[in-house]
Formats: C-alpha cells, structure tokens, sequence
C-alpha cells in the first residue's frame, strides 16, 4: 500500500494546532492533498506549508468529498457542520475522523454512526486525550482491576478564566453551546471509558451565563460581552445503567483558585485514582489511593532525575499517537480506539444536560434498560 491520501475540511486552530502537526510526524505513511476553508487564504496558506507538491485548495467541502484519488478525510469545522460533512464523506467512500463533538445533537451523530455502518468506511472521533501517557497509565490502573468496581468518577474541564476569543467559539448557533460542549466533552468521554459503562439512565443539568460581562483578566483577552452566546460554566449528573454515578464540571470561566481540565477521578470498591498536573503538555500524573496492611496508602508515580547530558525518552504528543493509531486502523491493523458508538453517547448525555437544565427538570435516558 502506498501512501494515504489525506484532505483536511476546515483549516483553521485545531487544524494547524493539532492535526497538521500530526500528520507530518507521519509523513513516511500519509499525504495531504487537498485543503479546505471557507476562507480560501486560510486553506492556501495550509497547503503551502503541509501539502502536496500537487495539493489542491477549495471552499467547497464536496470538491473534497466527490474526489477519488482522497482515502481519508478530516473534518475539522465548526460544530454545526460536522454531522452533514461526515455523511456525505463516508457515503463518497472516505474514512472520516471527525474532530470533537461528534455533532452539535444527537440526531446528527446518530446519522454519522449509521452512514458509517451502512457503508462500512471507518469513521473515529477526536478524543485524542485517551491518548496522554497519564490517561493511559490510569486505564492501565483500571483494566488491572485496583480499582474494584468503579461506582462514582467526577470529570473536570474547569478554566478559571479561559474564553476562546477566536474563530466562532462564542457562536452558540455554530458550535450548540460553550464549554460544555467544547471542552466538557473531552473529560465526560474520560470517565465514560474508564467506568466502561454506555447506558446513561438520568442526567441532571445547570448552566450559567453569570460571567459574560466580566471579561477581564481572561488568558486569551476580554471578549466582547455583546457577541457572548453561549453558557459560561456548566454542570451535570449523570446515572448508568449500573448505578455508577459521574458529576461533569465543565467551565471557560469560573471563580476558583485553580483550573483542572480534561481530566478525570475515580471512586471503586478497592481504591481510588485521579489525574493530576499539567494536560496540556502531557505531563500530568496519577495518584492513587487504597488500603495496604490495614492502613490509609496513597501513591504517586516516582519522577526520574534523568543522566547527566541525556534528557531520556520522552513521550509521545497524543495527537500524534491518535493519528498514527488512526493510520493503522485504516490499513487493517486493529480498530480505532474511539467508536462512534461511544462518541454517541457523549453527545447524548451533553444535549441531555442543556435540555435538563433548560427545562429544570431531569432527562431519562435508555428507560427500558
């Protein structure tokens, strides 16, 4: 097999960020060779620095889609888009990996999942946090059985002040909501696949928009409060079919002394485990808490000291460890780690919570279970 023939949807933060990068780590399996942006300069600009010799540029997503020579396609728009993009991809015969949220409903992540099932083109979501050497070291922890039975997880995607000021983050029309849906999704994804449970019975929900006309001292600078849409800080209860509980913490501002994003703590019969430490730069750890010889033990992984002149083996981006795991699904080499069964449920339980909280009352989901 030759070298996949990648096309890019949408050219814009997390395409330049995340992707891009990744994909050049892989340059020896894969090519870009074509580049697609609503504004034109912005997909050029992309080419340019990562394509092809021979990439081409658009604005229409289905020039992309109706091309034979493309194998795969990333679909990196804004939320709203992802769902009508994907379809038409897979149904064109593309793999598709569809960056986070699945979509900005259900109902569209629902027509995802059945447009790949019908055509039986792989299609994978972009929760590249399952990734992280930390995530990892705590999936280890669990499939090992230290927890016993987890029965309780609390996910957190907290920023103190940390409103996106770009792009159409604050458009709750284009992305269905604030950070609930931007970056609570990455934590509820966490501890849904740690707990190893998909059927959400109830969920309970609040959010607030009580920070839109304070915009100072935000990391990314003031955002203008009248172009402010969305939800500031939101909060969830969700109840599995097991009886397993997750409280979801998700937040672009809100009053506390520190941030925890996209990560995860865990509750079992045996011990507990929470990552900790700094997500963002794949340096966070586990801790860890049981009962050794009748006594209260709580542990935390050892920090080499390293050798004099030898920085040691460092790990690997999970961008680039979610692309190179995504290459080899495609050649047959085992299945994606994230299912769009399971981003289905993700998007469900987060519609849940703004409709809870729209409503004051609780959605029951999967009653018959």
């Amino acid at each position: 097999m030759g070298k996949l023939r990648f096309g890019l949807i949408g050219c814009g933060g997390i395409a330049n960020r995340k992707h891009l990068p990744a994909l050049a780590a892989l340059r020896d399996e894969v090519e870009i060779t074509s580049f697609c942006d609503v504004i034109y300069e912005r997909a050029e600009k992309a080419a340019r620095e990562a394509g092809s010799q021979s990439a081409k540029v658009s604005t229409d997503y289905r020039e992309l889609v109706e091309d034979p020579q493309l194998d795969v396609i990333h679909v990196l728009t804004p939320n709203v888009n992802h769902a009508e993009i994907t379809v038409a991809a897979l149904e064109a015969g593309k793999h598709v990996l569809c960056e986070k949220p699945m979509s900005i409903n259900s109902a569209g992540a629902k027509q995802m999942l059945e447009a790949a099932e019908r055509t039986g083109k792989l299609l994978t979501i972009g929760y590249q946090n399952r990734f992280r050497k930390d995530v990892c070291d705590l999936r280890a922890i669990v499939d090992a059985g230290d927890l016993g039975e987890i029965y309780y997880a609390e996910a957190f995607a907290i920023r103190r002040k940390g409103v996106p000021t770009w792009g159409v983050f604050p458009d709750k029309a284009k992305q269905g909501g604030g950070p609930l849906i931007d970056i609570g999704t990455h934590a509820l994804d966490l501890s849904l696949w740690m707990i190893g449970n998909y059927e959400p019975v109830a969920v309970l929900g609040q959010t607030f928009q009580k920070l839109k006309d304070y915009p100072e001292g935000n990391q990314f600078g003031p955002w203008d409060p009248e172009t402010y849409e969305t939800e500031d800080s939101a909060f969830g209860l969700v109840t599995l079919s097991n009886g397993a509980t997750i409280i979801l913490k998700a937040a672009w501002a809100l009053n506390v002394a520190q941030s925890r994003e996209a990560q995860v703590q865990l509750c079992g019969t045996l011990g507990g485990a929470e990552t900790v430490g700094d997500t963002a730069s794949n340096a966070g750890q586990v801790l860890t808490n049981t009962v050794s010889h009748g006594r209260l033990i709580d542990t935390k992984p050892g920090v080499g000291m390293g050798v004099y002149g030898f920085a040691g083996v460092q790990a690997e981006a999970p961008e680039v460890l979610e692309a190179r795991q995504w290459v080899k699904a495609i050649k047959g080499e085992g299945e994606p780690l994230v299912k769009p069964q399971e981003a289905l449920v993700v998007t469900q339980i987060l519609e849940a919570i703004y409709e809870s909280a729209a409503t004051g009352r609780a959605v029951y989901l999967n009653e018959h279970k």
